[in-house]
């Protein structure tokens, strides 16, 4: 390929299956194609991409290319700038799966359920305050940090019978206070 050949020439070349032609349009087209592509995506990764489907088209469509409708230039720029605003559009949920959407609830707490727990837990540690300190670590460890009845006589040093009975009375005392 000479340097002198233009660009409707070459696609015209492509058209027959000429590759050379095609590697030469590619040569003289990818970067400004590749610029097209990425400002309308602004991803590197999704641009380079794209190019590669718009030569692809290029290869496919030359034979469509008319140099009385548009310059050869303009031809590939449509090409590029529409590959990417379909890319775009892919990008974009479906209507359908917008109104699929509405029927997921989120499994997050509310603001109000999150100021009512913050609440409920301010107001609990003000009674495990109130309790004394062994018992308030023995219904922490129970209730909190899992730990078995038995488990807690072991780390208390008092037997069953006796962790029973505190874990028990704290708790009856955490209700009371709860209940104020």
């Amino acid at each position: 390929m000479e340097e002198m050949d233009t660009l409707d020439d070459l696609i015209a070349r492509v058209a027959l299956g000429d590759r050379a032609a095609f590697r030469c349009v590619y040569d003289r087209t990818s970067a400004k194609l590749f610029g097209v592509c990425l400002r309308i995506l602004k991803e590197r990764s999704e641009a380079e991409d794209t190019v590669q489907e718009v030569y692809t088209k290029v290869w496919h469509a030359a034979g469509s290319y008319s140099a009385s409708t548009a310059s050869a230039m303009s031809w590939l720029i449509a090409i590029a700038r529409n590959r990417s605003i379909d890319r775009l559009r892919a990008r974009r949920p479906e209507a359908g799966e917008l109104a699929q959407a509405e029927g997921v609830s989120d499994p997050s707490p509310s603001p109000e359920a999150r100021t009512v727990r913050s609440d409920e837990r301010r107001a609990l540690d003000k009674c495990l305050g109130e309790l004394d300190e062994r018992h308030a670590a023995v219904i922490r460890g129970a209730y909190l940090e899992g730990y078995t009845y038995e488990e807690l006589a072991v780390r208390q040093s008092v037997p069953l019978g006796t962790m029973k009975s505190w874990i028990r009375r704290s708790l009856i005392k955490l209700r009371k206070c709860l209940e104020r």
